[in-house]
């Protein structure tokens, strides 16, 4: 989820008729497979902009979600609910925040699509924790629970969770720069020094760090829910880029605000702690004297930013979108591309 996602909500509409399906099916399913379901189903769809169709299911006075793939062709590797399944099960008995999952079902038939059932968790998104109108304690809360929920998640032995085979446990930023420098040379509309700079210099500079752990992909404070009440994380969310790799490079897209949205911002008076002291207590929360390379990290993960932008501008142009998104995705990755070469190139002036 990118930053232009940042206003979609988290209600809920009639299900889309791109989106609907057998219901009755369902229900039999979650009768035969749901421990404690009982009563009549009912479907709504959440309106967020999911790539994963999102439902929620009501009987018996309870709640529950479902994520299915998408209808049509999909790429190979796309949309993947059989690996959130996975992660989400492998975490259940861990201390990491996440929604407890129920069912599985790989058969396509019976509505369309794979698909899982998980917990419905009663709690709120904060798609502007950076910038919204939140009292500084506030501000604080969300930002130190999600420092320790990152944590959590990184210090989780993904071997003796099961997760062994869950990626590669090697050369994740290598192999992550292999994809997106391959998909911003094919999806690009405009000349950018900047990412050329970035696509010559961050593959020959890889920091040599022999962690593995458990990375969600996509972390922000939007992409975790908070408890209704208190200003803590109850469960992160999509975990669609989920894998095995770098647990520094998944900690560094959390902190690309303060490069970035918070740049020259008075943290103090927002009740946010100040890019050291948020590094420091992770680093304590998760045993490391420090990081090195840290402005490597963040560029790698503005970069990656940067070329998922393109892709949206690419898409747009190809007729896919509306020209207000294209303009705005395609000016996104060119000053996403400018701020991450800041990171290394330190003679370069930001706004």
């Amino acid at each position: 989820m990118t930053d232009f996602d940042v206003q979609q909500n988290t209600g809920t509409i009639p299900v889309q008729s791109q989106h609907q399906f057998d219901v009755v099916a369902l229900q039999k399913f979650m009768e035969e497979n749901v421990a404690g379901f009982s009563g009549s189903l009912t479907v709504e769809e959440f309106a967020g902009g999911q790539s994963n169709p999102t439902y929620l299911l009501q009987a018996g006075g309870k709640k529950y979600v479902l994520r299915k793939k998408p209808a049509g062709e999909l790429l190979k590797s796309a949309h993947a609910v059989d690996r959130e399944f996975k992660v989400l099960s492998a975490l259940q008995n861990t201390n990491v925040p996440s929604a407890k999952v129920y069912a599985m079902c790989d058969d396509e038939g019976l509505i369309g699509t794979i698909f899982y059932i998980m917990e419905y968790l009663d709690g709120r998104v904060i798609w502007d924790a950076n910038l919204g109108p939140w009292a500084p304690e506030v501000r604080a809360a969300f930002f130190d629970s999600a420092n320790d929920a990152v944590a959590r998640l990184h210090k989780v032995d993904f071997e003796a969770v099961g997760l062994s085979d869950y990626g590669k446990h090697t050369d994740y930023i290598g192999r992550q720069l292999k994809r997106w420098c391959g998909q911003y040379e094919y999806t690009k509309t405009i000349d950018n020094p900047y990412m050329d700079n970035l696509i010559e210099y961050l593959p020959k500079n890889v920091p040599v760090d022999e962690t593995c752990s458990i990375v969600h992909g996509d972390l922000q404070i939007a992409n975790m829910m908070m408890h209704k009440e208190r200003n803590e994380v109850v469960g992160i969310l999509d975990w669609e880029l989920s894998t095995l790799g770098s647990p520094l490079s998944d900690f560094a897209y959390l902190c690309r605000p303060y490069r970035d949205v918070l740049r020259g911002m008075d943290l103090k008076a927002m009740g946010i702690p100040s890019e050291q002291e948020y590094v420091e207590t992770y680093c304590e929360r998760t045993g490391r004297s420090g990081i090195d390379n840290w402005d490597y990290y963040l560029a790698f993960n503005m970069f990656r930013l940067a070329a998922i932008l393109q892709g949206i501008a690419k898409r747009v142009q190809d007729g896919t979108a509306a020209n207000v998104q294209a303009e705005a995705a395609g000016e996104g990755a060119f000053d996403m591309a400018k701020v991450a070469w800041a990171q290394i190139d330190k003679s370069v002036v930001l706004d």
